[in-house]
């Protein structure tokens, strides 16, 4: 699992690895079809679905003459749970933060002496 979770956001860390998931997620597409929105060239997005298709993040299959490339979405629900843990630790440790700091506004509203008024 840790292996899995590194390689996860190891191809995660790439804008254009993360472009190419978010246009996979509307569905499959080729090569081809992925290099449009980008200044690359079908190599260089090869290399790109490369590191996709290690992590696990991609399925790419033939079609007759095209190869296609589908989101796999399992090793980002694993992720997703992974962050979904430490989202768990900082809620608590902001109320913790929380009630420590209305403790000090109370203990500070009791300390302090009236104001002086002018007559």
């Amino acid at each position: 699992m840790p292996d899995r979770l590194d390689a996860t956001f190891a191809a995660l860390s790439d804008p254009t690895r993360r472009a190419i998931l978010a246009r996979l997620a509307s569905g499959e597409a080729s090569v081809t079809e992925l290099c449009a929105p980008f200044a690359m060239t079908q190599p260089a997005i090869s290399k790109h679905l490369k590191v996709l298709e290690r992590a696990g993040l991609i399925l790419r299959d033939r079609d007759a003459q095209r190869r296609l490339s589908r989101l796999d979405p399992r090793p980002l629900a694993a992720a997703s749970q992974w962050l979904a843990d430490y989202r768990q630790f900082w809620k608590a440790s902001f109320r913790r933060l929380d009630g420590l700091l209305e403790e000090l506004k109370t203990k500070d509203k009791k300390g302090r002496r009236p104001a002086h008024r002018k007559r």
